[in-house]
């Protein structure tokens, strides 16, 4: 592990790369922001946020600059197969590419990145799963984009908030159940009202049931690891992390 990034630990193919960043390393944000921030519309100086990205992009290697979304908590699914730039970013939470050399991105701050990938890395998604795009079908809509047979694929869960500290109310709880009344194992109750939610068991659930059978990580909270990870529900005003996913050539 990187101070700057965290490698995704799967049984992925080796030429597809999953790293999650960091509020560490080689960043020049200043607090609340410090220092790896990569999110333009969260506060921090796009500048910083600019120069943030030309750091990570460098220290990776990457084979191309990451394909930014403009993302809304919905479950548009996007396809990228040529490079971009900064100012590029369609409006989504969910972007796929079976191009090696493209690099798909998703920023989070207690959200949950999902990394999905072919078995014979042909194909890779990525989707931001906070909870109202989790709630939404978010990872269905990823799912039934992609070109790769569900039941071919295999997924990884990156750094979100973590079931013993991330504490919702009723509306969120009632937006999981209203989908499917297993959802309730899900859910921990701790004053009237509210509930912890686990929302790894959620998207193991859901990606199960659109025939994503092997999933794994989902071990980390961004809540409690402050020295670790950006938090919008401990600190509010914060920066945010990057999930990465790219074929190698």
């Amino acid at each position: 592990m990187s101070r700057a990034w965290i490698v995704a630990d799967w049984p992925a193919p080796p030429r597809v790369r999953v790293v999650t960043t960091t509020r560490h390393g080689l960043g020049v944000s200043q607090a609340p922001f410090d220092h790896l921030n990569l999110g333009l519309r969260n506060g921090d100086t796009v500048d910083a946020a600019l120069e943030n990205r030309r750091l990570l992009e460098a220290a990776l290697e990457l084979p191309s600059s990451p394909r930014w979304l403009r993302q809304v908590h919905g479950t548009a699914v996007v396809r990228f197969e040529k490079e971009g730039s900064h100012s590029d970013e369609p409006e989504a939470d969910a972007s796929m590419t079976s191009t090696p050399g493209v690099v798909l991105a998703i920023l989070t701050a207690d959200c949950l990145p999902v990394v999905v990938a072919a078995r014979d890395g042909s194909e890779i998604a990525a989707a931001h799963a906070g909870w109202k795009g989790l709630s939404g079908g978010v990872l269905e809509a990823t799912i039934a984009a992609m070109q790769t047979s569900p039941h071919d694929c295999i997924a990884w869960l990156g750094p979100a908030a973590g079931p013993q500290a991330y504490e919702i109310g009723e509306d969120v709880r009632d937006a999981f159940l209203a989908h499917d009344r297993r959802a309730e194992s899900a859910f921990v109750p701790t004053r009237p009202g509210h509930w912890l939610i686990d929302l790894y068991a959620i998207a193991r659930q859901r990606l199960a049931d659109a025939g994503v059978r092997e999933v794994h990580g989902g071990t980390h909270c961004t809540i409690t690891e402050s020295r670790t990870f950006f938090s919008h529900r401990r600190d509010q005003r914060t920066g945010r992390m990057a999930t990465l996913a790219w074929i190698e050539s």
